[in-house]
């Protein structure tokens, strides 16, 4: 077994048959040696050539099996996400089941539909012609997941990927082990392992693998690692789609229920300890809003985990010390208004809020990816676009009032992968909307059919008979006006104001 490699590896005589050029990995006798990957991804690739993916049919059966492989594992799910981040069964559930089983059905009842060739408009000359564009898979396509949402982050782009006819490595994080093992020891007794493999490891093994020829890469993680991933993709020309994160702001304004606020803030910032790519990552507010807003944080913290955060069971721990360590760091910015404490045996760190924050501080250089924080301090909605535009554009932008006109304002002048006004996270949770970041926060979107299309490249094709030969004669030399005048009429598209009304 090839190292870091979960599925069984195809015999020689099989990845001998696969294409050398087609798949730019060079066999057994080639990269095979010096990569320990490639006759992986040449197995997979023949397995795509053969066409083997591309019946509705095969498609849906290998979706169906997903839903069993929720279904028959859903209490080994819950206690790897337990034991990976302290995860309640109730975020599990939410998070990593339900959103999961909600893309799934929503792929599964409209897959007929966005399978169909898409009919396009015709000019004059294609009358009698058929023009269309056909949704083809890419491929061998790659896939690699971290280690916050360690099911629904490499399930849902799955999905995706399995609709559009494609063959998939899944890469899951090492650092949430033992929703990594699950992934590896169970999800292969549920696909076609010539089409579908689980690749398992760390930096070393996932380096290797991106050494090979995908055809598409999918990409979720942080910034850095999204440039190393794209830079890799690159010297194959491999589309890809990142989805990086970045410091989301949420801005509350005067008028506004504080309460509601409160308790919609505290919920999206402090679910699953604040290791939530699209967590609001700081507040805007006027000083005056500040003084309002810590003591209903304060008591929404209190209601949802009790005066003691550490005591309860639907409050979740830091995944690794490495990231304890730096986020525990980041709580020297600013002033301590709520919360503070921590654990290091147990990597708990309370629910907390900043006060005080500059620009400057440590917390405000990074994506925080924790439950920490931070209130910066502006003097009205103007100057809070002003700060928001002047940070890289975030994966979310979130907005908080009363008034409609403020929440538009903030939607219309800022930038952003995604936008939720009066609430946080939700708009993750609809799978009609495509979910993606732009600039600094990543590249593309998923979700439902943008899953689909994601996954899929748009051929355009036409398809001409053979006869009425005399009607392609205007076009062939010798070259006359008239000719070009003939050419002109069946070819242009008219500029609507350019037809007269009669």
């Amino acid at each position: 077994m090839e190292a870091g490699t979960v599925f069984p590896q195809p015999p020689e005589s099989e990845a001998k048959r696969a294409p050398e050029d087609n798949g730019g990995n060079k066999g057994v006798d080639g990269d095979t040696v010096r990569n320990p990957f490639a006759r992986l991804v040449s197995h997979l690739r023949a397995s795509w050539l053969s066409g083997k993916t591309r019946p509705m049919e095969y498609r849906v059966a290998q979706l169906e099996a997903l839903e069993r492989f929720l279904d028959d594992k859903k209490q080994q799910i819950m206690d790897a996400t337990a034991s990976d981040l302290g995860k309640a069964p109730f975020e599990t559930e939410l998070s990593e089941i339900l959103v999961c089983k909600n893309e799934l059905h929503e792929t599964l009842n409209n897959l007929s539909h966005w399978m169909k060739d898409e009919k396009v408009d015709r000019i004059l000359a294609m009358q009698l012609d058929s023009a269309f564009i056909r949704k083809d898979p890419y491929g061998v396509v790659l896939i690699i997941a971290p280690w916050n949402y360690p099911i629904q982050l490499f399930l849902v782009p799955l999905i995706g990927a399995i609709a559009a006819g494609n063959c998939v490595i899944v890469k899951p994080s090492e650092v949430s082990k033992k929703t990594e093992r699950l992934v590896a020891e169970a999800l292969p007794s549920y696909l076609d392992k010539h089409c579908f493999a689980v690749v398992t490891g760390g930096v070393q093994e996932t380096t290797r693998l991106l050494e090979n020829k995908f055809d598409y890469i999918f990409f979720t993680g942080s910034p850095p690692v999204g440039r190393i991933v794209m830079t890799a993709a690159a010297k194959h020309l491999t589309p890809v789609t990142l989805e990086l994160g970045g410091k989301n702001p949420c801005y509350v304004s005067d008028t506004c229920d504080v309460t509601n606020v409160a308790r919609r803030v505290a919920w999206g910032r402090f679910f699953n300890a604040g290791q939530t790519c699209i967590a609001p990552d700081y507040l805007l507010c006027t000083l005056e809003m500040q003084e309002k807003l810590l003591p209903a944080l304060q008591k929404a913290i209190n209601d949802f985990y009790g005066p003691n955060p550490r005591e309860s069971p639907d409050f979740g721990r830091i995944v690794s010390d490495k990231q304890f360590q730096r986020l525990r760091a980041l709580l020297g910015s600013g002033r301590v208004a709520i919360g503070g404490q921590t654990d290091e045996a147990e990597r708990y760190i309370a629910p907390t809020v900043l006060a005080d924050v500059l620009p400057s501080d440590p917390v405000m250089q990074e994506e925080i990816f924790g439950p920490i924080l931070p209130i910066i301090i502006i003097t009205n909605v103007d100057e809070a676009i002003d700060f928001i535009n002047s940070w890289e554009r975030p994966l979310a932008v979130y907005a908080f009032s009363s008034d409609d006109k403020v929440v538009n304002r903030i939607l219309e002048r800022t930038s952003s992968g995604g936008f939720c006004g009066n609430d946080t996270l939700m708009h993750v949770t609809l799978p009609s909307l495509p979910f993606g970041g732009i600039g600094n926060s990543g590249l593309g979107t998923h979700h439902g059919k943008f899953s689909f299309d994601t996954f899929s490249h748009l051929r355009g094709c036409l398809k001409r008979g053979m006869g009425r030969e005399s009607l392609n004669a205007p076009r062939y030399p010798p070259y006359s006006q008239r000719k070009f005048g003939l050419i002109q009429a069946t070819l242009k598209v008219a500029h609507k104001s350019d037809c007269t009304l009669l």
